[in-house]
């Protein structure tokens, strides 16, 4: 199991005794992770060379400090991309980047720990469109930076990556229910930063990927959706 660095040491011992303290999830990872994102980049200057580490560590201490509870981890990947969105709030144009790098780290660290890829990727990416109706972002774009982050997590970690993709499009469909939005839009938003992920990493990726979102997922039928 990697090491947690210093600042997610920080943030995974936050999280363990607010959440033993008060028993609520949600809220003490988003806010300890908002918190920390802010305090982290303050002391850099708002640097954006030092963005993606701190969203990393700070990602996947949440995750341990949740997981150290026998906390619900789909609440704590939830408030991890909430939170972390507000906390980078004040970096220009750092939104998706932000989305991308939190949840590629959420799935990582649910695979290390033995739990559910999967289940991280959904409730990080319902997580991300909620998060970006909070800031103020476009929720397409969101979806589908959490959709390539999952991918990208799933590929770090030796995971099932079809399964990261299509319970990614499932958290973000889930999520524009509860938001009352378009979840065809939204659905194939996500399908595609999946698909975009899997190009990237390489053919036997996509092909895995493009294999896993031909179903209908969630009532939404994708396969047509992507090829028009």
């Amino acid at each position: 199991m990697a090491e947690l660095q210093n600042v997610g040491k920080v943030v995974r011992n936050s999280v363990v005794d607010t959440v033993r303290g008060t028993g609520e999830v949600f809220d003490a990872v988003e806010e300890t992770v908002s918190s920390s994102l802010v305090t982290v980049l303050r002391a850099t200057g708002g640097s954006r060379a030092a963005l993606a580490g701190a969203i990393s560590d700070v990602a996947r201490g949440a995750l341990h400090g949740a997981a150290e509870t026998g906390g619900d981890l789909g609440a704590a990947a939830r408030g991890t991309v909430i939170g972390a969105l507000r906390g980078t709030r004040g970096v220009s144009g750092a939104a998706l980047e932000t989305i991308g790098i939190a949840v590629a780290q959420l799935v990582r660290a649910a695979a290390e720990l033995g739990r559910d890829p999967g289940a991280a990727a959904r409730s990080a990416a319902e997580g991300a469109l909620l998060g970006a109706k909070r800031v103020g972002m476009n929720a397409l774009d969101a979806v589908a930076a959490a959709a390539g982050g999952a991918v990208e997590g799933a590929a770090g970690a030796d995971s099932d990556i079809g399964l990261a993709a299509r319970s990614a499009v499932e958290g973000a469909i889930w999520g524009a229910k509860d938001l009352g939005v378009d979840a065809n839009e939204v659905a194939v938003a996500a399908a595609s930063g999946a698909l975009g992920a899997a190009q990237r990493i390489g053919a036997a990726a996509q092909r895995e990927v493009a294999g896993a979102l031909t179903a209908a997922i969630a009532g939404v039928p994708l396969a047509a959706k992507l090829a028009s």
